[in-house]
């Protein structure tokens, strides 16, 4: 794996050099888009809005529009606007890990410490585990400032990168049922289905079939298959109540069990 970034993280006032490398690839294929006549591959130029030519990536910089001019803006320029956030992922706070709603999760990145932060990085690792705190950080990649917390998982410190509270919408524009009752033998009737499909969470029994079958699709069409799409048919319950959905559920469960 090739690092992504390099730096150190801020511990009080231990200084851990790591690098930090994507957690996750993905399972998609990798799909080309191509011209619908001949089938050739649709490229995207960056052309100059003035003269319409192609211009090379060692001639383009980036600017931000002020009093209708341009001000072109540097690498050295980002970093001079925060050092310290450019090089250091500073924890600046320890806070449970359940107090971090889901919606703020965005992109895990695996953080691997350099030789001479060896003991240090460990000492960290060991202490959010007794603890089991997260640490609470922030830091600039790829010109833009990111929030993170860092974790321990297993024997390596992830950091995830999380959304700032502005970036997310309010439900209450959400037409949700708030007004609604939930009856009690109902709400026990759930309770027990949801009991009777609790185990414990591995992550390996969820696979990406979908890109399986896409794949096998595609060696099929090669090959001259004629492809027909599925008449899929929605089943609803025969019960119309609710009570009665909820129970022939649990008799699902049951038979399958059985």
């Amino acid at each position: 794996m090739r690092p992504i970034w390099t730096g150190a993280i801020g511990f009080g006032l231990v200084n851990i050099p790591v690098k930090m490398y994507s957690a996750t690839e993905t399972s998609e294929l990798d799909l080309d888009m191509l011209d619908k006549k001949d089938h050739a591959r649709i490229k995207y130029l960056r052309v100059n809005e003035i003269t319409g030519k192609e211009v090379p990536w060692s001639n383009i910089v980036k600017g931000y529009k002020l009093d209708n001019k341009y001000v072109v803006l540097e690498d050295k320029d980002f970093e001079a606007a925060s050092a310290e956030k450019t090089n250091t992922i500073e924890i600046s706070d320890f806070v449970k890990e359940e107090e971090v709603s889901s919606l703020y999760y965005e992109t895990p990145y695996y953080l691997e410490p350099d030789k001479t932060g060896a003991r240090p990085y460990k000492l960290l690792l060991e202490a959010l585990k007794k603890t089991k705190k997260v640490g609470v950080s922030a830091f600039v990649m790829r010109n833009k400032e990111a929030l993170a917390i860092l974790r321990p998982d297993k024997n390596v410190i992830v950091l995830n990168k999380i959304r700032f509270e502005q970036e997310i919408r309010d439900p209450d524009q959400l037409a949700l049922p708030n007004q609604i009752e939930v009856k009690p033998a109902e709400l026990k009737m759930a309770v027990t289905l949801i009991k009777q499909l609790t185990g414990k969470f591995n992550i390996s029994k969820y696979k990406d079939t979908y890109t399986d079958e896409l794949l096998k699709l595609i060696h099929d069409k090669a090959k001259g298959k004629k492809i027909k799409a599925p008449q899929l048919k929605v089943v609803h319950s025969k019960a119309k109540d609710l009570m009665d959905q909820l129970k022939a559920s649990l008799e699902v469960k049951q038979k399958k069990a059985s």
